[in-house]
């Protein structure tokens, strides 16, 4: 490891003392190449063992596992470390491990003595994940590192670390001006990006976040409830009925959405998402919260038959819920968004139950073209709109009477199946 370059302004990587090395910025900044660097010459001199994680990890693929592999050979290590498939080992005891933050909780939980975790893409981490992951590096001296470029002003990562950063935490911005060896294929991709869209060389190159995803569907009525305070503490009201509201993932996201109707308004209490977890998880989790529920409002699909399965998800939910319903398929995606634009202004959100509830609703976006830029009149299927779909259920079940026998009775008040 003779002559290992290393840019200066990172050089905090290896001090031990900081609980929180905080890397963010813009593209080309050289976050992901050092903290591979500086861990991999950190545990070649003292033996620990090291966490590698992002919010959403379907495969090895995914991780950083690659960009470790390539460092280990420019370093000149390979005689020290072992590639394996699924983790890498160093002759001195050191072992770098692997895991997806969002679907991979009791794995998370069960890791013991981690030295260092490293948070790649942290920006996409949710508040939940965070929760469940900082408690769990607890090793006498242990660190978190993160490395992102940020995206929203309101994601739970930029506001935590960046905004608000905790006690013993170093926060470096760097970007492409800090890299001495940034390629002439990078500087022509950012000159490009700079001279054709201005807005997105701020997020892009420069690291700034941006106040709202590019094709957002709910931009302006996140912006309104923000702006009206209708985030914020949201407590459970004992005497009205809480219910839930579901979008169904089979081999993805199950999300859902718990409100009460007090009066006229739509207090959203709790918003809970998992996946690859079968029926029962979700129903001990309902069991296992202190509130009387009114109705289950589950989509479409959960009435169709499943292969290997004897019951549909509805009549799982209705043999241990009781209340269930099922909302009708709309004809048009585009009824339901204006279906949840409708009830957007009588909604309160809690502020940290609903918390990445209220992400999936800021990047619920249209799907935009790369080459033409051109804004697609579909939404993007992607890990923010289970959340978003099951909030337009919400919004369709709460209908009024009229408009759909299915709706939930206010404060109990009356049967929605006598109307």
């Amino acid at each position: 490891m003779q002559n290992v370059e290393f840019p200066t302004k990172l050089e905090c990587l290896f001090d031990p003392k900081p609980r929180y090395i905080v890397l963010y910025g813009g593209r080309g900044g050289l976050k992901s190449w050092s903290i591979a660097r500086a861990l991999l010459i950190r545990a070649a001199n003292k033996p620990m063992r090291v966490l590698c994680a992002r919010e959403i990890m379907q495969s090895i693929g995914d991780s950083v596992h690659h960009l470790l592999k390539e460092q280990i050979s420019l370093l000149n290590l390979d005689g020290f470390y072992q590639v394996f498939d699924t983790e890498i080992r160093g002759n001195n005891g050191s072992q770098f491990i692997f895991a997806g933050l969002k679907h991979q909780v009791s794995k998370i939980k069960s890791f013991e003595a981690i030295d260092i975790a490293w948070i790649e893409e942290a920006a996409n981490v949710s508040k939940s994940s965070w929760d469940t992951l900082d408690p769990t590096i607890r090793n006498e001296g242990s660190q978190i590192m993160l490395s992102f470029n940020p995206e929203l002003l309101e994601d739970e990562t930029y506001q935590r670390f960046v905004v608000s950063p905790p006690q013993n935490c170093v926060v470096v911005k760097t970007t492409y001006r800090d890299n001495p060896w940034l390629s002439d294929v990078l500087k022509q991709e950012m000159e490009e990006c700079k001279r054709r869209r201005p807005q997105d060389f701020e997020n892009i190159w420069e690291g700034n976040p941006r106040t709202t995803v590019e094709g957002a569907i709910f931009s302006n009525e996140m912006h309104k409830a923000v702006e009206e305070g209708r985030i914020r503490s949201v407590p459970y009201v004992s005497t009205v009925p809480v219910h839930t509201f579901w979008d169904l993932g089979h081999s993805d996201q199950t999300a859902i959405w718990f409100a009460q109707m007090v009066g006229f308004e739509y207090h959203i209490l709790r918003y809970y998402s998992n996946s690859r977890e079968k029926m029962q998880h979700y129903m001990k989790y309902l069991q296992d919260l202190p509130y009387v529920y009114g109705t289950h409002y589950l989509p479409h699909d959960a009435a169709h038959e499943q292969l290997g399965q004897e019951k549909t998800i509805e009549q799982q939910a209705q043999a241990i819920l009781k209340n269930v319903m099922v909302v009708p398929r709309v004809q048009s995606k585009a009824n339901s968004i204006e279906a949840a634009r409708s009830v957007f202004p009588l909604c309160y959100f809690d502020k940290d139950l609903c918390a990445d509830g209220l992400s999936c609703l800021r990047r619920y976006s249209y799907a935009v073209n790369p080459e033409t830029e051109k804004i697609s009149k579909e939404p993007q299927h992607d890990m923010w709109s289970h959340g978003a779909d099951a909030f337009q259920g919400l919004a369709m079940a709460m209908e009024t009477p009229r408009q759909h026998k299915y709706r939930n009775p206010p404060l109990g008040s009356y049967d929605p199946y006598q109307v």
